[in-house]
Order: C-alpha cells, then sequence, then structure tokens
C-alpha cells in the first residue's frame, strides 16, 4: 500500500498485522474490503482552521452529490444498505456511517474535534464509510466478526453512559474488550472514541463493490495528506483486510 511508504512503523505494522476479519462476515459480503491506517505522533489540537475549511468542502461536495438523486440512491450508500440488510439491520433506521454524515450536510456537519472533522469530512468528499479510533485505548487487536450477543458495548443514552449489547449475528468490530463499532459502521463506542487529547489513532476505511480498490488508495492517501498537516512526522502503517 502507498501509504505503507517508507515511514511504516514497525510497532504499529505489527499491530495490523493480528487485525482479522471473520469468514462469515465475507460470507455475507464477499466484496468487502477493509483498509486500515495505523498514525501515532498526531497533535490533534494544532488542526482547528484547517478541519474547518476541509467540513465546509465536504459540505459543499454533499450538496453537489445529492442535487439531482436521494442519498440512498448514490452507488456506495445503497450498496451498503443491502449490507446492512444481509445481516438482518433496517437501514432506514440505523444508517451506516456515510449516509447519516451526507444526510447531515446540507444543515452542518457535526463539528467535534480537528481529528473526528478530518476523517468524517475525508467520508463525505469520497463517499465512503470512514470511521476512527483512539488506538492507545485498544485491548488486543481489531476484529470484524459476526456478534454472539453476549459482547459488551460502551456507549450514551439520554446523556448516561450504559453498555449494550449487539443483536446475535450482527456484524461488528470489536477487540478484547468488547465492541468498538455496532453494526458494521453505524456507531462507534465511547471507549476508544476520539478526543483532543488522542496522539495515536487507527482509521477504518469500509468498501463495498462498485467502490474500487483505487478509490479505495486514493481515500487514504487523502486522509494521511490531512493528519500530515497536524503531524509531519506522524508514524504510519497500513494494511488492507480483503476476501
Amino acid at each position: 500500500m502507498s501509504t505503507g511508504e517508507p515511514e511504516t512503523d514497525p510497532s504499529l505494522a505489527g499491530f495490523l498485522s493480528r487485525a482479522s476479519v471473520d469468514r462469515t462476515v465475507f460470507e455475507l459480503r464477499p466484496d468487502y474490503r477493509a483498509l486500515l491506517l495505523a498514525v501515532d505522533g498526531i497533535a490533534c489540537a494544532a488542526g482547528g482552521a484547517g478541519s474547518e475549511a476541509l467540513l465546509q468542502r465536504a459540505e459543499a461536495a454533499a450538496r453537489e452529490a445529492t442535487a439531482d438523486r436521494p442519498v440512498e440512491e448514490l452507488p456506495h450508500v445503497a450498496a451498503w444498505r443491502e449490507a446492512y440488510r444481509a445481516f438482518g439491520a433496517k437501514p432506514q433506521r440505523t444508517r451506516n456511517s456515510l449516509e447519516a454524515l451526507l444526510r447531515r450536510a446540507p444543515t452542518g456537519l457535526p463539528r467535534v474535534n480537528p481529528l473526528t472533522d478530518i476523517y468524517n469530512a475525508v467520508s463525505v468528499l469520497h463517499q465512503i464509510p470512514l470511521g476512527g479510533e483512539d488506538l492507545e485505548r485498544y485491548q488486543g487487536p481489531p476484529r470484524l466478526v459476526r456478534a454472539t450477543g453476549a459482547e459488551p458495548f460502551d456507549t450514551a443514552a439520554d446523556g448516561e453512559a450504559v453498555v449494550e449489547h449487539a443483536e446475535p449475528g450482527e456484524v461488528v468490530w470489536c477487540d478484547d474488550a468488547g465492541i468498538t463499532c455496532r453494526r458494521w459502521n453505524w456507531r462507534q463506542g465511547r471507549r476508544t472514541q476520539l478526543t483532543s487529547d488522542t496522539t495515536a489513532a487507527l482509521f477504518i476505511l469500509d468498501a463495498l463493490d462498485p467502490f474500487t480498490d483505487d478509490r479505495l488508495q486514493a481515500v487514504a492517501d487523502d486522509l494521511l495528506a490531512h493528519l500530515r498537516l497536524l503531524a509531519p512526522d506522524a508514524r504510519v502503517a497500513s494494511r488492507l483486510l480483503a476476501s
């Protein structure tokens, strides 16, 4: 992967080498690919002005993309709606992260913190679900699996911290401590969420046909270019998971 030249960090590469996608997920969607990008040495608080400009570009791009058709008819959004139906989720009730952001864009994307704002903007600009996690809060490697129903998910409801559990068969990202993201790319947990204090992050780029490998790599390169503005000397590793 071009994002792994020549600055690849051995410790980050070792972490990514243990990441996995369960075969039962590939049985649902053999065309699924996850590009994992691990970045260490980030100065999140330094990027406010740049991330704001990027969000405004993304909002304009979303308005243009949906000027002549509804969000759900965009090719990659439609593919993810089909993937959600394949494991029993109702996409009109629990929207993939890309669709959720595109629907918010006309009235304004969320402003969270520079690191989160950057990956949200890149997600909208390239029309791909993209998640970011605090790498230092991981316990064990990331794994995409079909849930048993016993895995804990640290989230919030009505402003209060709660622990939920995925439905059996639901596609979830998890580590040794529990779920980090429910329904493939629907909702991320609190434990590993990015903050203004995050210095090491894992980004997960989710692709289905008709999204090509070349486009997937272009997203990773664009994301890394924006992260380099925050941290020119950041250490990086990447890995593509595919069936």
